[in-house]
């Protein structure tokens, strides 16, 4: 049986991508990483990847999966921000997206501030939020601060 689903006001059949990132099974996601499909597909197969690597860090493998979709995430955001602005009525705040405060972690638990300060400039560039009181920008302060103590050490 197929099952449609709703892109660019359309209703059109799922494909495997679509089927591979609402199974929420990380293998099935990474078997079609490499799959065209629609840039919403897209941007939830990536974000669902950085998902569940990201809570496995601890995982030499999965810590790099993380770090090179994260990166393949951000060569793709624009276009696929421009695909989610549309497809949600105008805004990125809904849904939310995670891969941001994900990778700025990751950056920061590696000791790469200046990189993890960049995705958060990405972020607010976007005026995406983090979930937290302070957003982005008080993300880069904390992590500014790590930065300096780290370098007294």
């Amino acid at each position: 049986m197929t099952s449609y689903i709703l892109r660019d006001g359309k209703s059109i059949p799922a494909d495997e991508v679509f089927n591979a990132w609402s199974s929420n099974d990380l293998n099935k996601m990474l078997s079609v990483l490499d799959k065209n499909t629609h840039p919403v597909d897209r941007h939830f197969l990536l974000q669902g990847i950085i998902n569940e690597t990201y809570k496995q860090r601890n995982e030499k493998e999965k810590l790099n999966i993380c770090r090179n979709v994260c990166e393949l995430f951000l060569e793709e955001w624009p276009k696929l921000a421009d695909a989610l602005v549309k497809d949600f009525g105008g805004q990125l705040s809904l849904p939310r997206i995670s891969v941001f405060q994900n990778y700025a972690t990751l950056l920061a638990e590696a000791g790469e501030y200046d990189k993890a300060i960049a995705v958060c400039e990405i972020a607010i560039k976007y005026r995406l939020n983090d979930g937290t009181k302070s957003g982005y920008n008080g993300r880069i302060e904390r992590l500014l601060k790590q930065k300096s103590k780290s370098k007294i050490i």
